[in-house]
């Protein structure tokens, strides 16, 4: 499958796993997760063309349970799901990719998770950095994990490692 192709798949596959699953008749349980056979029906996709999505996706975005016959998105919903995720201690710095336009809220309100679930956090500056260029010229933001979590913050690892939590509050924040 040629890139463009893959990146086309991986958005659709992204709106109805984490965003609009009734948009192409789907119904996701309480934890995400939906059969196979329905996403491949909806999407009019092949189980190859399924499979290389979920093995070239660069952010392990999706993921097939143990048999192989459910899927979910690994993070970012914007619909009710419980993804079952276990509170984790941070490490003592997570980062947060962003561009210069979002800075001027972001130091009034601090990262919300805007309509998902939770903020998506980066363990490595680089990623973050990548994170934020999908947006244009990125912006770094320095999260103090190590205070939040002893003020009692709770965060969250998700299959594919981002770093979640509900609300970084600015007095974290540092660019």
């Amino acid at each position: 499958m040629e890139e463009q192709q893959l990146i086309r798949l991986s958005k659709r596959m992204s709106k109805a796993l984490r965003h609009h699953p009734e948009r192409v008749g789907l119904t996701l349980d309480a934890a995400g997760w939906v059969p196979v056979s329905d996403l491949l029906s909806a999407l009019g996709v092949s189980r190859s063309a399924l499979d290389e999505v979920v093995a070239r996706n660069n952010k392990n975005r999706f993921a097939f349970d143990p048999t192989g016959t459910r899927i979910r998105a690994s993070q970012g919903h914007s619909v009710p799901v419980d993804l079952g995720l276990t509170p984790m201690p941070p490490p003592p710095v997570l980062y947060h990719g962003t561009v210069a336009a979002a800075l001027e809220s972001i130091k009034a309100e601090g990262l919300r998770p805007m309509n998902r679930h939770h903020v998506h956090l980066s363990a490595t500056r680089d990623t973050a950095v990548a994170v934020g260029a999908r947006r244009g010229r990125p912006l770094v933001l320095e999260i103090d994990a190590a205070a939040m979590a002893a003020d009692g913050h709770e965060f969250y690892v998700s299959a594919n490692g981002v770093w979640l939590t509900d609300h970084v509050p600015a007095l974290y924040l540092q660019e």
